[in-house]
């Protein structure tokens, strides 16, 4: 579905990550792993379209989308950021709303049907409950999930997502995780950048691992993403646990300090 090929990128003539390739399928959930200044970001702003590629090509059903007008783009991939917070005080069913801009015509305002996907979307995530509550209001893991409706609302078959974990407490970590599943399940393809590579063992299809200017690409990481692989990765040493739960083998990361 997705295809990135011999991508370059970076800002202005510095290249960040040189000759980028990687195949994404319908329905897969993509860890992006790496550590703070690895290029994890710039990939993401680059498939989206915020960074022009220095070099290569990003291809959607084998079609180039790099000269794709935003609104073109928009109806294929939504991004939700690391934090979004609102200067204005907007409702949370107005938030999930703007999904749908890019199917608007100018200066037109969201029809009935509009209005219908945004609340099925809040519906889906059993948040209809917030939808008149002022979004800056909210916590954290309540904004995230906002977010996720309003991807949904936007009807996109790709969302990428950079650290959607971060700032959130544990619980509202596994409520958004799930809610990412179901939309995997559903066919939608999730792309997300994190710090945790228990994400790629537990619900990864395929992990991209992010040093030194290049992209490794490790289809199912729960069976073969290595210690040696992190350990690498992170300059750090660390030890993968492995048990079983349930009939299906759990692996954990470990540090060793």
């Amino acid at each position: 579905m997705l295809e990135v090929k011999a991508l370059s990128c970076g800002y202005g003539e510095e290249n960040i990550l040189e000759d980028v390739n990687f195949t994404v399928d319908s329905g897969d959930i993509v860890c992006i792993l790496g550590s703070n200044g690895s290029g994890k970001s710039t990939l993401i702003k680059t498939i989206i379209g915020l960074i022009k590629p220095i070099k290569g090509d990003i291809l959607v059903e084998g079609k180039s989308i790099l000269n794709w007008p935003w609104k073109r783009r928009a109806q294929l991939i939504s991004y939700i950021p690391q934090s979004f917070n609102s200067t204005f005080q907007y409702r949370v069913k107005d938030i999930v709303l703007m999904g749908r801009t890019s199917y608007l015509k100018f200066a037109s305002t969201p029809s009935k049907e509009d209005e219908r996907i945004a609340e099925e979307a809040l519906e889906l995530l059993r948040i209809s409950h917030l939808k008149d509550k002022i979004y800056s209001q909210l916590s954290g893991g309540e904004r995230q999930l906002v977010k996720i409706a309003q991807a949904l609302a936007q009807q996109s078959k790709i969302i990428i997502m950079d650290e959607p974990t971060n700032n959130l407490d544990f619980g509202n970590q596994m409520v958004m995780l799930k809610h990412l599943k179901n939309c995997s399940e559903k066919g939608i393809t999730i792309i997300m950048a994190t710090h945790l590579p228990e994400h790629a063992f537990l619900y990864g299809s395929k992990a991209l691992l992010v040093k030194n200017g290049r992209v490794a690409e490790i289809e199912k990481p729960s069976e073969n993403l290595k210690e040696r692989d992190l350990r690498e990765l992170y300059d750090v040493d660390l030890e993968l646990v492995e048990f079983n739960l349930d009939n299906r083998n759990i692996k954990m990361c470990l540090p060793l300090i």
